[in-house]
Formats: structure tokens, sequence, C-alpha cells
């Protein structure tokens, strides 16, 4: 089965073609009004069970979110990353911004077309980082390798927006095979609508 899927390549130099990723954050609701009556997500846990897979058969990452927990005083989500290809990949560069981080992107819709056009202005909305991981990201991804655990940070997150996932930076160790980038950020096709 074919998915559409939204890849943000951060080039190193400019030897590698790619989506442009913006550090500019990018309000939800661009009028002050409706900002004012924004409420925030009421508790709530909804199993996911997305697996999305940037790369070829043969040489690929498996990016999976198997559930997302709001609470009344922050979120946790249940993840996984698997590294299926034949190089290494270092996971959440220390000198990544906050911008590259694993944690949550909130839309206005779940609309693919909405995180192209976001995407291809360079006005995605900035990444509510993850405060912790449990258990701890490994500082290298080795080829056959997975993490899974969990991720979370405190704070409100506005009803009926729409959640995506979004696992970064991972940084290859070495050239990376066709078809797989040297910087990879990854913004789950999945989303979640938010309860008030």
């Amino acid at each position: 089965m074919s998915r559409t899927t939204i890849l943000v390549l951060v080039a190193l130099g400019a030897a590698l073609a790619g989506f442009a990723f913006s550090s500019a954050a990018k309000r939800l609701h661009d009028d002050d009004a409706a900002a004012e009556t924004s409420a925030a997500a009421s508790p709530q846990t909804a199993s996911l069970d997305w697996r999305e897979t940037y790369g070829s058969s043969a040489e690929q990452l498996v990016f999976s979110v198997d559930s997302l927990t709001i609470g009344r005083d922050g979120w946790r989500a249940r993840l996984g990353l698997e590294n299926s290809s034949s190089i290494s990949f270092e996971v959440n560069d220390p000198k990544a911004t906050l911008d590259r981080s694993f944690g949550l992107m909130l839309f206005s819709t779940g609309e693919l077309a909405e995180l192209d056009e976001l995407n291809s202005s360079g006005k995605l909305p900035a990444v509510r980082p993850a405060a912790s991981y449990d258990p701890e990201l490994p500082a290298i991804l080795e080829p056959g390798a997975s993490w899974e655990g969990t991720i979370s940070a405190p704070g409100a997150l506005v009803a009926d927006s729409w959640v995506r996932v979004v696992f970064g930076t991972l940084v290859a160790i070495g050239p990376p095979p066709e078809g797989l980038g040297e910087q990879i950020v990854w913004i789950t096709d999945g989303t979640y609508r938010l309860r008030e």
C-alpha cells in the first residue's frame, strides 16, 4: 500500500536538496480572538498503533506511535524507532534546535495538504519538545537496533487541534544509502484530534 509521507530533510551544506525546515513558530490560530477562546484539552488517552516507514524496504527507518495520553498537567506518548538500514544514526543530536527535537506539533487540521503547505512555506508550528525520555534515547542507533519508550512533557495542549508526533534529529554516520537523507526529522502522517 502506498502512503503519502512527509519528511523534513535538513541539508549538511548545499549538497542535499530537500525541504526547508523553519525554526519560526507558527501560531495555531492567527487572530487574537481565537487564541483568547482556546481551551485546554481534557485528560484523554488514544491507542494509535501508527507505523510509518522512510526509505526502501531494504534500507529504511521505522517510526511507530503506540499511544498518546493527555493529563491535567502534561502529555506523554509511547513511541518506537527502528533502524532497518545498513548505517548508524546519531539520535537527538545535542546540537539540534528545539524545532528538531522529539515531541509534538499542533495543527489546525489533520490534512496532509496543510502539513505540506506549512512545510514548503517555512511556517511549521513550533515543536512541543519532550522533556523526558523513559528509557533514555540511545546516542547512536546501530543497524538492526531499535528503541521503544515514552516521551513526555508538562503543559497543556489546545483542544480541537490535531497532533502529529515529531522524531528528530537523526543524523547519518557516514554516507547514507540511496533514499535516506543525512539529517532526518520525521513528522507523522498520522494525526489525532484533541478533545475538549
